[in-house]
C-alpha cells in the first residue's frame, strides 16, 4: 500500500484549513474594530451660557387703610333711609280709631250702636228656631227672620224646647229682629167648654169659636189638662178684651 492520502482525506484537511482561515480572519477585524473604537475621541463639552438674572419685581403698596371713627379724615356714613315705621303706625291707629267709631254709630231705629247689637257670649248662627232671650221674662223663637214670643211655661214644654238652647243675649240684638205671631198654647178641661188662651202667668178667655178664628189658633195648639190646674192659673183679659167673664165662671 502507498502511503499518499486519498482524495477523500486531502478534501478533508482543505475544508479544515479553510475553516480555520476564515476564523482567523473574522478574529482579526474584531480586532480591528475594537482598535478603531479605542482611538475615536470623546465628544467635546457644550459650553455653558450664562443667562441674566431675572430683575426682582417691586414690592406691590399697601393699601390704604380706611379712615375710623376717631381719625381726622374720618366721615360718618350717610343715613339709612327710613321704612316708615312712624307712618304704619299712624295708619294703624287711625285704623283702630274708625273700625271704634263704626261700631258705636247707631244702626237702629231704637239708637243702637252695632257694638251692643253683637251678642256677648257666643257666636250665634241665626237659624230658623234659634231661642233668645234679653234681659226680661220672655223667650222668642226665630222663624223667617222673624221673633215670635213664646207666651207661656206652658207654650214652651207644649213645644218641646230646652233651657239649654236659649242664647242670653242684648236686648239691643233682639230689637234688630221683626216681631211675628206670638206662640200661644191654648187650654181646655174636658168638663168645660171654654178654650184659654195662656199668655205669661196668665189664662184669657177665647169668647167663642169666630174669634178663635180671626186670632189665627189651630185645633191642634188646644192642649187638654186637668180642671184643678186650669183653675189655678190666674184669670187675665179676655179676648176681645170687652168679652167680660166667662159663663159659669166664679
Amino acid at each position: 500500500m502507498s502511503d499518499q492520502p486519498t482524495p477523500r482525506n486531502s478534501r478533508n484537511v482543505d475544508e479544515v484549513l479553510d475553516l480555520l482561515l476564515d476564523a482567523l480572519l473574522e478574529r482579526n477585524a474584531q480586532r480591528r474594530r475594537q482598535a478603531a473604537a479605542a482611538k475615536k475621541p470623546a465628544p467635546a463639552p457644550e459650553p455653558k451660557t450664562e443667562t441674566a438674572p431675572e430683575p426682582e419685581s417691586e414690592p406691590e403698596p399697601a393699601a390704604a387703610r380706611e379712615p375710623q371713627p376717631g381719625d381726622n379724615n374720618w366721615t360718618p356714613p350717610p343715613p339709612v333711609p327710613s321704612m316708615g315705621l312712624h307712618r304704619l303706625i299712624w295708619r294703624m291707629l287711625l285704623a283702630v280709631a274708625l273700625v271704634t267709631i263704626v261700631i258705636n254709630i247707631p244702626v237702629t231705629r231704637y239708637g243702637v250702636s252695632l257694638a251692643r247689637i253683637l251678642p256677648d257670649k257666643q257666636q250665634l248662627v241665626v237659624r230658623d228656631g234659634l231661642l233668645l232671650k234679653g234681659s226680661g221674662p220672655e223667650v222668642y223663637r226665630l222663624e223667617e227672620n222673624k221673633l215670635r214670643w213664646v207666651s207661656s211655661l206652658d207654650a214652651f214644654y207644649h213645644l218641646g224646647l230646652q233651657w239649654d238652647d236659649v242664647h242670653q243675649v242684648d236686648d239691643a240684638y233682639i230689637d234688630t229682629f221683626e216681631r211675628g205671631e206670638p206662640i200661644h198654647v191654648l187650654l181646655k178641661c174636658r168638663t168645660s167648654p171654654h178654650i184659654y188662651r195662656l199668655e205669661g202667668d196668665q189664662k184669657r178667655w177665647i169668647k167663642d169659636i169666630a174669634t178663635f178664628r180671626v186670632e189665627g189658633h189651630q185645633w191642634d195648639e188646644v192642649r187638654f189638662v186637668e180642671c184643678g190646674y186650669l183653675d189655678s192659673i190666674p184669670l187675665g183679659t179676655p179676648i176681645p178684651a170687652d168679652a167680660g167673664l166667662p159663663p159659669n165662671s166664679n
